[in-house]
């Protein structure tokens, strides 16, 4: 092998690795974000039935659980 396409390769797996790293930081955001959502269902049920309605709804969904102040 000569000196180029070794240079050719060394550099296709640094982009390689940089992708997978960029794959797993997503996947990682993702649970993080899933494991919040299991959390809020977790608490609106704690509160009872008859108060937490919305916030079950709000939780399940995601709708209603923040206010869009900027038009």
């Amino acid at each position: 092998m000569d000196l180029v396409a070794a240079a050719v390769n060394f550099k296709q797996a640094q982009i390689a690795s940089k992708v997978q790293y960029a794959v797993a930081g997503k996947i990682l955001d993702q649970q993080k974000s899933s494991g919040a959502a299991v959390l809020k269902l977790i608490e609106a049920a704690s509160i009872g039935p008859a108060k937490a309605g919305d916030q079950l709804i709000a939780a399940a969904t995601g709708l209603g659980g923040e206010i869009d102040t900027y038009g």
